[in-house]
């Protein structure tokens, strides 16, 4: 999973963070220089955790006074990664994230109030409520908040993986869907595969995964097969319709991410009742 610096889920789970996107890198990589203008896409709206990167996202329909939301990876959670079938919400968090400028500074630090929703069943995501509103946020710090799009991914759409833990962009496209993804105890459904250029390390996991042609969030970064092993920890595997399994060594993958709006109703209450919400309950 990739990595919310990890280099192995047990150092993860030691470390009480996360991981399953490989070990931990041994040095910061400063952001790359983009010369291209198709890089509009920039770190506004990242966050940086004390072992993973994420983002502070609205859905479709937030409004500027609600509270603001922090997305990461489920095995980024603080008190460690939800088993297969597990599903936490609504537990008190006082966890913090460093806001970044659009050039990848330190703005401000934000703080949690709760979890509101984290898993590792079918996706690999953590949403956080903070103790502020996206409209204080805005004017305090000039950032918005990525709006998560409620629309599949497209094959083939050029994409930007932005990590605010590392404060670097990857650049690739998306390669297509992975039916299943298998990784140790975990199954994820229906993944996005990069191209090669998202190499992504241990640290990105949680970053947000942006569509450069609309600017929307359209997965959350969380795993890479690192040495060619099968369906082990930090080597996924691909298993399609018929269980075929598929190992692609060095290729990184991204969980969807646009099922969430469907389970937040007016405030940006989770509502996993909701008629469309296909989240996985506990």
């Amino acid at each position: 999973m990739k990595k919310p610096l990890i280099g192995t889920i047990a150092a993860l789970a030691l470390a009480g963070g996360t991981a399953l996107v490989g070990a931990a890198p041994a040095q910061a990589q400063p952001a790359p220089a983009h010369a291209d203008p198709v890089d509009a896409v920039t770190f506004a709206g990242t966050v940086a955790l004390s072992n993973c990167s994420g983002s502070v996202v609205r859905m479709p329909n937030s409004a500027p006074t609600d509270p603001a939301l922090v997305l990461s990876n489920g095995h980024c959670l603080e008190s460690g990664m939800p088993g297969p079938g597990q599903v936490v919400t609504n537990q008190p968090s006082s966890r913090t994230f460093t806001l970044l400028s659009p050039d990848g500074g330190d703005l401000a630090t934000l703080t949690a109030t709760q979890v509101v929703y984290s898993a590792m069943t079918d996706t690999d995501v953590t949403i956080y409520q903070l103790d502020t509103d996206y409209a204080t946020i805005q004017a305090q710090y000039g950032i918005a908040p990525l709006t998560v799009a409620d629309t599949h991914p497209a094959q083939g759409a050029d994409i930007r993986v932005v990590s605010g833990y590392w404060k670097r962009i990857y650049s690739c496209s998306v390669d297509g869907f992975a039916y299943r993804l298998n990784e140790a105890d975990w199954t994820f459904k229906d993944s996005v595969r990069y191209t090669s250029g998202c190499n992504v390390i241990g640290g990105t996991s949680g970053s947000p995964v942006v569509d450069a042609s609309t600017g929307l969030l359209v997965a959350v970064n969380n795993t890479i097969n690192e040495s060619g092993e099968s369906c082990t920890l930090n080597n996924p595997c691909e298993v399609d319709q018929s269980g075929n399994v598929t190992v692609h060594p060095g290729i990184g993958y991204a969980q969807e991410t646009y099922l969430i709006p469907a389970c937040f109703g007016p405030g940006n209450q989770l509502d996993l009742t909701l008629p469309d919400c296909a989240l996985p309950r506990s």
